[in-house]
C-alpha cells in the first residue's frame, strides 16, 4: 500500500497529538506522585504489587514496561525504604517473589485514591461515549499486528 501525502499528513498530525494528549494528561495525573517522593515506575511497581498480589520481578517488568535492569533499581529502591520485600523461593533459591510491606501498601492504598482521582478529572473532559470510544481506538492501535 502507497501512502499518499495527505494520508501521510494525517498519519503525522494524528501521531503528534496522540503523543502530546497522553505527555500532557501523564504530566497532570502524576504530580500527585511527588509528595510522597514515588517516580512513576516506583508507583507501578507499588500498584501491580497491590493488584496483582506477590508477583516475581520479571512478571512486574512486563506488567509495567521496563526492563529487567531498571526495575532490579526501582525494586531495590522500593525494598531500601521499606515499602516491598523480596521473598527467596524455598524450593528455588534463584526465584525471588517480591511483596508489598505493610508501610508499602499503605502509601498504596492512599496514593492510588489520588491518582484515581486525578484520573477521573482528567477523562471529564470527555463524555462516557467518548471515553468508550478512546478506549476502543488505544487498544486497536496497541494491538496491531507488526508486518
Amino acid at each position: 500500500m502507497k501512502l499518499t501525502e495527505k494520508s501521510t499528513y494525517l498519519a503525522l498530525n494524528t501521531y503528534t497529538k496522540l503523543m502530546r494528549a497522553a505527555e500532557s494528561v501523564t504530566s497532570r495525573v502524576h504530580r500527585v506522585l511527588t509528595t510522597p517522593k514515588l517516580t512513576i515506575s516506583q508507583f507501578g511497581v507499588l500498584e501491580a504489587l497491590y493488584h496483582k498480589g506477590p508477583l516475581c520481578q520479571r512478571d512486574i517488568g512486563s506488567k509495567i514496561l521496563k526492563s529487567s535492569g531498571n526495575i532490579t533499581m526501582v525494586i531495590d529502591n522500593l525494598e531500601r525504604q521499606n515499602l516491598v520485600s523480596r521473598i527467596r523461593d524455598e524450593k528455588d533459591r534463584r526465584y525471588l517473589t517480591v511483596n508489598l510491606t505493610e508501610s508499602g501498601t499503605d502509601l498504596i492504598v492512599t496514593v492510588f485514591a489520588d491518582v484515581e482521582a486525578a484520573i477521573v478529572t482528567e477523562m471529564s473532559s470527555l463524555e462516557e461515549g467518548e471515553q468508550e470510544l478512546l478506549g476502543q481506538l488505544c487498544k486497536k492501535l496497541g494491538m496491531r499486528e507488526e508486518k
